[in-house]
């Protein structure tokens, strides 16, 4: 869950949690957050406190007074040391302002995920070069361009390790330093929706910020 009321923010904060691999609902209000949180589906809240129709403290005060055992992350413009002292006494896990680089914020989710023993990917993908389509663990093939196969070949040829773009746009055969880098995100994107619509499943792919993509799941390349 994100709990954001400033909706450029709240927007630039969604797609960077999904692009690093986060199913996000993303909301603006106190009232917004208690419709639609799902004790059993959202397992980490990142809330502003400084909100419409209220302030974040209460809500999660009062999540920990339920024994709601979801990992929080506060991101405010609040940032004095008692500010930072409160908020982690009432029940935050981790206090970060808005000043905080997106690259600390997807660290320190990373952390909490770690400490909830959140389960990993689990699973082989297979990239079957000659057919051109990828087989995601327990789902029928997907199709791919010639495009999608060039970067999941250079994604899933190290799994694990972050690839560069320009590692990525070199295997595309274009020249790095002409190349535009939306192109790049868009063909991300791409891969991403039709992973998700064919299975329902999310394509294994994070996004090391300014730096390029990381596959983190099992993979296997076959001619």
């Amino acid at each position: 869950m994100l709990l954001e009321d400033e909706i450029i923010l709240r927007q630039e904060l969604a797609e960077f949690l999904t692009d690093i691999g986060y199913q996000v609902d993303a909301v603006a209000s106190l009232a917004e957050f208690h419709q639609m949180y799902d004790p059993a589906i959202h397992r980490i809240a990142v809330i502003d406190l400084t909100l419409p129709d209220g302030d974040g403290m209460a809500l999660i005060r009062q999540l920990r007074e339920q024994g709601q055992q979801m990992g929080i992350v506060v991101l405010t413009a609040r940032r004095t040391t008692p500010d930072k002292v409160a908020g982690l006494g009432d029940g935050a896990d981790y206090y970060l302002t808005k000043t905080a680089d997106l690259d600390e914020l997807a660290a320190t989710l990373a952390a909490l995920t770690r400490r909830l023993g959140e389960p990993e990917p689990s699973g082989l993908w297979v990239l079957e070069l000659g057919p051109r389509r990828l087989l995601p663990p327990g789902f029928p093939a997907i199709a791919l361009s010639h495009q999608d196969v060039t970067v999941l070949h250079t994604l899933m040829a190290e799994p694990g390790k972050i690839i560069s773009r320009q590692e990525i746009v070199n295997a595309l055969g274009e020249d790095f330093m002409q190349y535009d880098q939306r192109r790049l995100d868009t063909q991300m994107r791409r891969l991403r929706r039709k992973a998700e619509e064919a299975t329902g499943v999310e394509l294994p792919v994070n996004t090391a910020r300014n730096a390029g993509y990381r596959f983190f799941a099992e993979a296997e390349i076959r001619s």
